[in-house]
């Protein structure tokens, strides 16, 4: 998070888009969050029904600061949506978080108020911070930490070949009524992938050595991100990098609070300050 930014011409001229989620979830947060934004506010409402018409809103903003109401997952549809569009740069985004619990772990994490009148004052009087983001070249974005989990049992697109290889030995056992012989050598343990990862182009990890989890977390304020592998023998490596690039067999991760995958090549980057979020302005800032 680098130093805050200076009010602009289009602090008090909103353009406030609630989540149909919000509308559905907690009716009376919204209604809330409304009154106090356009007692403060020159404020245009708009209801969208789906992603798309989220999407053709936001872009359609003109000179007014986006506010979402909403939760996690709306939060990264409009951050996604001005990355899309190279826009990132030009402004800040407000959030006024409704939703469940865990829904708003992240816009929390991100300093968000819990209320709706905390949150929609904020978005009226607070401060625009620029915030670090990964970008991985799908042009996927990630607001919080990467992750890799372990493979979940019986996901056999994190092993490719297993799942067959323990079908055939389930076919010979029926038939001929054997005990089961070994699995080959190769099969992984049940809970790990086989993954290459590279930290600034330096090897953390290889193919040879199955791979627990992963993750990668921006640090903040430019700085590179911290890199976690935890490996199926018990050992943890760990590193910072501006970029990060993970391959090997399929392999699924989860951006914030999405789920994406497979795939089998993905390379992870730290833009510094690359988007802007309004935050409660710090005591004695």
């Amino acid at each position: 998070m680098s130093a805050a930014e200076p009010p602009g011409d289009g602090d008090h001229q909103l353009l406030v888009l609630i989540d149909p989620l919000a509308r559905r979830s907690d009716g009376e947060s919204v209604r809330i969050a409304k009154d106090v934004l356009s007692a403060g506010a020159d404020v245009k409402i708009c209801l969208p029904d789906g992603p798309e018409e989220f999407a053709r809103a936001l872009s359609r903003r003109g000179s007014r600061r986006p506010v979402v109401i909403g939760d996690d997952r709306a939060l990264l549809r409009a951050v996604t949506q001005l990355h899309r569009e190279r826009e990132l740069a030009g402004g800040a985004l407000c959030l006024v978080p409704v939703g469940t619990a865990p829904s708003l772990e992240l816009a929390h994490t991100l300093g968000v108020p819990r209320g709706a009148v905390a949150a929609a004052r904020a978005a009226l009087e607070g401060t625009a911070r620029r915030l670090d983001l990964l970008v991985d070249d799908s042009d996927g974005v990630v607001l919080g930490d990467l992750r890799i989990p372990a493979p979940e049992p019986g996901d056999g697109s994190n092993h490719p070949g297993v799942t067959a290889v323990r079908d055939t030995w389930r076919t010979l056992i029926t038939a001929l009524v054997r005990p089961s012989p070994p699995l080959p050598s190769s099969v992984l343990p049940p809970r790990a992938h086989r993954l290459r990862v590279e930290a600034d182009g330096v090897l953390l990890n290889d193919l040879d050595r199955p791979v627990e989890g992963l993750s990668v977390t921006p640090q903040g304020d430019g700085r590179p991100a911290d890199v976690v592998i935890r490996t199926s023998c018990g050992e943890t490596v760990t590193a910072v990098a501006e970029a990060v690039t993970v391959s090997g067999p399929d392999f699924r991760y989860r951006a914030d609070i999405q789920s994406a995958g497979p795939v089998r090549t993905r390379t992870w980057t730290v833009r510094a300050g690359a988007w802007g979020l309004v935050l409660p302005v710090a005591p004695g800032g």
